[in-house]
């Protein structure tokens, strides 16, 4: 499976949409060597300090939390349809307790400019240099929000990831349309 290198906006409206359903895979790499890979449904491109940035949001309870905090990369990875089942896996179980790569049959492919790997067959690859993270603060959150997503006070660290690299399957177009119904 060949990628090829492309603009960081080039499938912009594609990854969004996919990160509002059905999610992406964020994967991080552990000083250990481990990898892991989680869902993500939060998060946003944008330019941030004239750079390209990839933000995603993780909470100190996840597994993918220690890892970050031990590295200074991530990739964040565009499922295929057909990796829709491995993306809900990684969204309902921790890399705690298992290798949820070896359970999903994901295997990983080498970053060009990050140590972090991405995982082999999805579309879309970002490879992110962590350049900054900003805990969520619930003094200076509005109040509908923490009702509804912070009940526990479990709130986020944002982690911002200067996007080095994207690559992309030469099908990526047709592998990220929407299904049709």
């Amino acid at each position: 499976m060949t990628y090829h290198t492309v603009p960081y906006d080039a499938f912009l409206r594609q990854t969004l949409a996919r990160l509002a359903d059905p999610g992406l895979f964020l994967v991080s790499h552990g000083q250990d060597g481990r990898t892991n890979a989680m869902a993500i449904g939060w998060g946003t491109i944008g330019i941030i300090w004239g750079k390209p940035m990839f933000l995603v949001l993780v909470r100190p309870s996840r597994f993918t939390y220690s890892l970050l905090e031990q590295s200074d990369s991530f990739t964040v990875c565009v499922p295929a349809p057909s990796q829709y089942d491995a993306l809900l896996y990684c969204g309902n179980h921790s890399g705690r307790d298992e290798d949820k790569l070896a359970v999903c049959g994901l295997e990983t492919v080498p970053s060009l400019r990050v140590r972090t790997p991405g995982l082999a067959g999805t579309p879309l690859i970002y490879e992110c240099q962590i350049v900054h993270h900003n805990d969520i603060l619930a003094g200076n959150l509005e109040k509908s929000i923490i009702t509804e997503y912070y009940p526990q006070d479990n709130y986020h660290r944002v982690y911002f990831g200067e996007i080095l690299a994207v690559r992309a399957l030469p099908d990526a177009e047709a592998l990220l349309e929407p299904a049709r119904r």
